[in-house]
Parts: structure tokens; sequence; C-alpha cells
């Protein structure tokens, strides 16, 4: 029996059955549920998700036309499938020698073009000059603090009386000391100090810092002066005038730098806005720190005394050396007249080699140098580091030909100590209390 056998509808004048099944039956009751024959739809193939868009590419130069569009396909119900996989080719990039894996590849020549990165130099060159000035300033700034703890500010000024009045330029009494303080023996005989004990100044030179020029002006310690009226440093008494004539040295040894001030603005009319005083040890540790002054020395000495051993010509000088040359006075003929005019040689150059970009800009330079002298430095309470600073270009400039240094000018001697010129001397702090430009010249 065929699968049709089972049907019991009439067959219709053309001669096919009619079950009778939705087209009514004419009956009173609808018709039943009728069993029909299952259906086995094709199999369609799965779809694949769609891929999403890719941007359109530059083609690299000399790429050949139709690069990276992928090949047309035939459209309409009728096309086959393609997935693109059956011939190897990448959506957008084309298979074969412009392939991902033939020599046209990422590794090879006209391969897939790589992304070109824009660098903001700009940008770059901003945020790096901004980290390099905030570490500058960090660092200035902790430099600033660390320094301005170690100076010893033991000298006031407020307790010398009877000041002169203030003039137009800023003036430094600049004093090198005997002091050994922190020395040991090893170091007292290194450097021909001996042993003797408190200190002494070893030598004393006003700078006034001038508009119109720099002047440098060593006052030798031989000077011949009156110690005027003062008050103690220490205990407040006061001490009448009794006419004393003594050398300027002896001043500081009786009450200390402020004595020394108030004797030496007694003595020349001249008011004295900052002390600076450095002992032995910090002046020699300072040149080290620098790696030595260069200075040219017109003419060769020795002096077993102070252990000065110098031949003429340019030369470099240690912390040893230094110390000896400034303080050697025996081997002239001139004695404490010619060892002020080394002191203040020597001086400048030294300012002159300090007072550099390479120093002072330069942390690995600037700390060993400040932190070689601060310990020893002693200055008056009003003292801060900006005026040391100041201080320090002022003597750089006198030895840069922008100022003047001179002896404070003699006329003669009385008992081995040096009289002053006192007419040179009212005309030499007339123009410096005026901001003029110094003419008058000493030995």
């Amino acid at each position: 029996m065929s699968d049709w056998d089972g049907w019991n509808g009439e067959r219709d004048a053309r001669g096919r059955r009619d079950d009778g099944y939705g087209n009514g039956s004419g009956q009173a009751q609808p018709d039943g549920a009728q069993r029909m024959r299952h259906v086995q739809r094709p199999q369609q193939p799965p779809q694949r998700p769609a891929r999403p868009p890719v941007p359109p590419q530059s083609p690299p130069p000399g790429a050949r036309p139709g690069y990276g569009v992928p090949p047309q396909q035939a459209q309409g119900p009728d096309a086959a499938y393609d997935s693109g996989y059956n011939t190897g080719q990448v959506y957008g990039r084309p298979a074969g020698p412009g392939g991902p894996s033939g020599p046209g590849g990422p590794s090879g020549p006209g391969g897939a073009v790589p992304v070109r990165v824009v660098v903001d130099w700009r940008k770059r060159i901003k945020i790096g000059s901004i980290a390099v000035v905030s570490v500058l300033l960090v660092t200035g700034i902790g430099t600033y603090f660390w320094a301005d703890s170690q100076v010893r500010r033991e000298v006031d000024l407020s307790k010398v009386i009877e000041r002169p009045k203030e003039g137009d330029c800023t003036t430094y009494l600049i004093v090198g000391s005997d002091s050994r303080e922190g020395m040991s023996d090893g170091e007292k005989k290194k450097l021909h100090t001996g042993s003797a004990e408190g200190k002494r100044t070893d030598s004393m030179m006003i700078l006034a810092k001038c508009s119109s020029g720099n002047t440098m002006v060593s006052l030798p310690r031989d000077s011949d002066v009156e110690i005027p009226s003062f008050v103690g440093s220490q205990s407040g008494k006061k001490f009448a005038s009794e006419g004393r004539r003594v050398k300027l040295n002896a001043a500081y040894a009786e009450d200390g730098p402020e004595l020394l001030v108030r004797t030496v603005e007694f003595n020349t009319g001249l008011r004295i806005d900052h002390y600076a005083e450095i002992g032995f040890a910090g002046f020699a540790n300072i040149v080290d720190a620098l790696g030595g002054v260069e200075l040219d020395i017109e003419q060769g000495f020795k002096d077993e005394k102070s252990g000065a051993d110098f031949k003429a010509g340019r030369q470099t000088l240690n912390g040893e050396q230094s110390l000896a040359f400034v303080r050697t006075r025996y081997a002239f003929a001139e004695s404490d007249l010619q060892r002020t005019k080394n002191q203040q040689k020597f001086l400048s150059a030294l300012a002159s080699q300090a007072a550099t970009p390479s120093t002072v800009l330069n942390p690995f330079s600037l700390y060993p140098v400040m932190g070689a002298g601060l310990d020893t430095l002693v200055v008056d309470k009003d003292m801060g580091l900006w005026d040391m600073g100041q201080m320090f270009f002022a003597m750089k400039g006198v030895n840069g030909g922008d100022g003047v240094s001179l002896n404070m000018p003699i006329s003669g001697q009385r008992g081995g100590n040096l009289v002053w010129d006192k007419a040179k001397v009212q005309q030499l702090v007339k123009q410096i209390q005026n901001d003029e430009k110094v003419t008058v010249r000493g030995q």
C-alpha cells in the first residue's frame, strides 16, 4: 500500500483526491484535526557573525591598485556564501605576497602599513622644563635653609655706640682671624699656625659695594689708632675714652668684634654695615673644597714662620699654600703693607672662582664649598645669605677691574705703628659715603 491508500477523500472532476479538509464538509460539527505528513525542510548553512567595518587605510608607497580592497562578491539570493577564508584572504589586507605571512607582511616590505605616532615635542619640552625648574627650586630652597642654619651670627652691632651717619654704599668689615678653633695638633703643625690660645685679627679690610664701583681698602693690623669710649660686648658696661693709642688688632683682642668695629668707625668716620670673620681652618678648607685657587705670583718668596715657599709664575694653590701666602710678612721689606696687598689679591681671586655659575648652580660643588667654611664664618646678626652673596660678588668685581683696591693711605710711623694720612683718609671716606668714584690711592 502506498502512502496515499489510507486517505478516503473523493476525487474531483480532474481525478484529484478531495478529503474535504479545509473545504468545508457541510456537517454540523467542525472538522477534526487531521494528521499531516512531516515535511523535512532543507538545512541552511550557519550564518557567521557580521564583521565590524574596517576603516580604509592609506596604501603604502608603491602599492598596486586595489590594495586593501576585498574582491567584489556576487550579489543576490543565488550568490554562494564565501567566508573569505578559502583564499587565505584577511579582510582589508590581500593575501599572498602582500599578506601577513608573505614577504610583504609586517616584517617585509610592502606589508601592513605601520601606525604613525605623532610626538608633541613642544609639550614634552615644556613638561621637562617645568620638572627641571621645580628640582632647582626645591634644591635652592633646601640649600638656603641648610646654609642659613650653619652661619654663626654672633656679632651684635647694636652694641656699638656713637656711630657715623649712613652712606650710599654698603660697607663690610672683613676679618681674617688666627683662631685655631676646631683644629687638631696635626692640622696646626701642617698649617704652621702655632698653638696660641684665643684669637686675634690676622687681616682686616673694608669692602665698599657702590654703584660707582666697588672698593677694597686693607687696614694694616699695625695701624696706629685711638681706642674710643665703648660699651663692653659681654659686660654691657660703658668704658670712657682714655686717649689710648694702640695697634688696630689690639682693639679686637681687648673686646672682640664690637670694639673693633667701634674703633674703625671712630678713626675713619665711615659706618660699617656688616661684619664677616673667618678663621684659619675655614679659610684653608674653602680653598680645598674649590679645588685650589689659581694665582699669578709676580716674585717668588720663602718664609719659615708661615711655611711659604713659592716660585714666580701662575700656579694653583691648595688650602695650606693659600694660608701661607696670605700670612707671610717677614719675607717682605714692606712687611705688613705687602702682606695686605697679597691678601687683597688672593681674596679677589678666591671670590672670582667661588662666585661662578659652575660653583653656585652645581649642588655637587656648592655644598662642599659652603659646608667647608660656613661653620667657621662669624657674621653680625643682621647679615643674611643674600648679603654674603653680595659681598662675594663685590670682591669678584674688584678683581675683574670694576673697582679699586688699595691700602689705607699711610703718612709715616709712630713707635713702630703705621700712621694714616688723615687728609687722604677723609677724602676716601667722603667718596665712599657719597657713592663717588674713588680716586684716592694708597701704598
